[in-house]
């Protein structure tokens, strides 16, 4: 069970990750299939709407992920999983996060330190959203 970011999409999610600092960004990402194992090809920067503090959350309009499954079926792609940054804080799975989640996807969490990219890790939630096990994650 792994997932390996490609080099473009991994720098995508960097960017955005700096570029929204000290607000949490997400989106998707998209690839393909192997097995257990997952790539990503592109990722797709979504709005946060969140309309509360956006440093300590994000959240997903669906149909914003409708749109993104929508053009991984058009890339001949899956969407694999979701981003989402930390800001001053350390890549770990919140209560939230794994109550906001979907047990088929991935989820890539970036550690974003005085606005620098820092670590990430990735998770993978049990299907009652109880608790996500970290998977291994590459890029």
């Amino acid at each position: 069970m792994m997932i390996r970011i490609e080099s473009d999409p991994w720098a995508a999610m960097v960017s955005h990750a700096r570029q929204t600092y000290p607000n949490e960004c997400c989106g998707a990402m998209l690839g393909s299939m192997n097995g257990p194992d997952k790539i990503v090809r592109v990722a797709l920067p979504l709005e946060n709407a969140f309309d509360g503090v956006q440093a300590a959350r994000y959240e997903l309009r669906p149909q914003d992920l409708l749109a993104a499954d929508k053009a991984a079926r058009e890339r001949h792609m899956d969407l694999i999983g979701i981003y989402h940054s930390h800001p001053d804080c350390g890549a770990y799975f919140s209560q939230t996060d794994l109550r906001n989640s979907c047990p088929w996807y991935s989820f890539v969490v970036l550690s974003i330190q005085q606005g620098e990219f820092h670590h990430a890790t990735s998770w993978l939630p049990n299907p009652e959203q109880t608790e996500a096990t970290q998977e291994e994650l590459t890029y």
